[in-house]
């Protein structure tokens, strides 16, 4: 359950840290483990986390060990949560809890770690002993949230502190081995991210991405469509018929989706949580938002062009669109786009 990549000296402070549900959340979470890394070298970091995430921080430098919480997103799971704290018992001085759920503090409160920190929320305040009020005006992305449960209250309140970038490691061996199983090309490599969990509000219009990936594939370009098994379909209207282009949605694992985005030139996608991915990988990020704000979550890259129309009605942070339009991403055209990756291409 929960696998380690050496034993931790007794010296070392002991974090235990309860990992987000999302994979976007879960990239800009190592913001977070990098900050704890500096502010307490030698420190060992564990992070209690979904399976599937599993993939994810085996590639981030900061992460000592995985605890897989066996609980599907939206359950309770209190035997399983009450098994995985037992395991932890007496291993860890200091948790620090993430999600605002009541059933996220389980874990560190019946593993009885000393100090427990997290935000009020949720009627969680007898599982915490070092509650933190959030104050969304001042801590207004999810990452500045994130690092500031790391630092001490009267820092993490002021709001002025440094955000490290997310970087993931990248294996050549197993993108060689992909590449070769896909059958991709030689062509530099754009990759496309139609897909965004949230809703369709997040979700540029499919005959977009698959005129923009036409006129790609003129351009001289090789453009392969990532996501998961339920952006198949999706995927496959966007490819259907047209050379050079790649529809791997469903046909990679997460541990695939990272090495093949660090291999593409560039990237173009909705707000969602391989955006983040591929930002943490360095490639370009060409990002669309519609329903979402990039003042909210932002890729956190230097490396990346916000597409973003500001309408009146933008960010509403709706699933779907409540005025039936979904004009803030219906008014963001292909040629636009476009044009951008070209001015940044070579």
């Amino acid at each position: 359950m929960a696998e380690a990549r050496q034993k931790p000296a007794s010296r070392e402070p002991r974090i235990l840290v309860v990992g987000p549900s999302w994979v976007g959340d879960m990239v800009m979470a190592q913001s977070l483990f990098k900050t704890l890394k500096a502010r307490q070298p030698g420190s060992w970091i564990a992070v209690v986390a979904p399976a599937w995430s599993r993939p994810i921080l085996e590639r981030m430098d900061e992460v000592d060990e995985v605890a897989s919480l066996g609980v599907g997103h939206g359950q309770f799971g209190l035997a399983t949560r009450r098994q995985l704290a037992r395991v932890l018992q007496g291993r860890f001085d200091h948790a620090i809890v993430l999600p605002r759920s009541w059933k996220s503090a389980l874990v560190p409160f019946l593993a009885r770690i000393p100090l427990r920190t997290g935000f009020i929320g949720e009627q969680r305040l007898w599982l915490l002993n070092d509650r933190r009020r959030l104050d969304k005006a001042v801590l207004d992305q999810t990452v500045k949230r994130f690092v500031a449960l790391g630092l001490p209250a009267e820092e993490a309140a002021r709001g002025d502190f440094p955000l490290p970038r997310p970087r993931l490691r990248l294996d050549t061996e197993n993108l060689i081995e992909r590449r070769v199983e896909l059958g991709l090309s030689s062509r530099p490599a754009i990759g496309m991210m139609p897909g965004a969990e949230y809703g369709p509000a997040k979700q540029w219009p499919l005959a977009y991405f698959r005129e923009l990936a036409r006129l790609l594939v003129v351009e001289g370009f090789e453009v392969r469509v990532l996501g998961g098994p339920k952006d198949a379909d999706a995927g496959g209207e966007i490819a259907d018929a047209l050379p050079h282009i790649h529809n791997l949605c469903g046909r990679t694992r997460l541990a695939d989706a990272v090495d093949l985005l660090g291999d593409c030139q560039q990237v173009v996608t909705n707000d969602s949580g391989l955006m983040h991915v591929a930002a943490a990988v360095g490639t370009r990020v060409q990002a669309l938002y519609g329903s979402s704000s990039p003042a909210y979550t932002p890729p956190l890259t230097e490396n990346a062009e916000v597409h973003y129309l500001d309408l009146d009605c933008s960010p509403c942070f709706q699933r779907v669109c409540p005025l039936g339009h979904t004009n803030c991403l219906k008014q963001l055209m292909p040629e636009r786009i476009l044009q951008a990756v070209l001015s940044t291409a070579g």
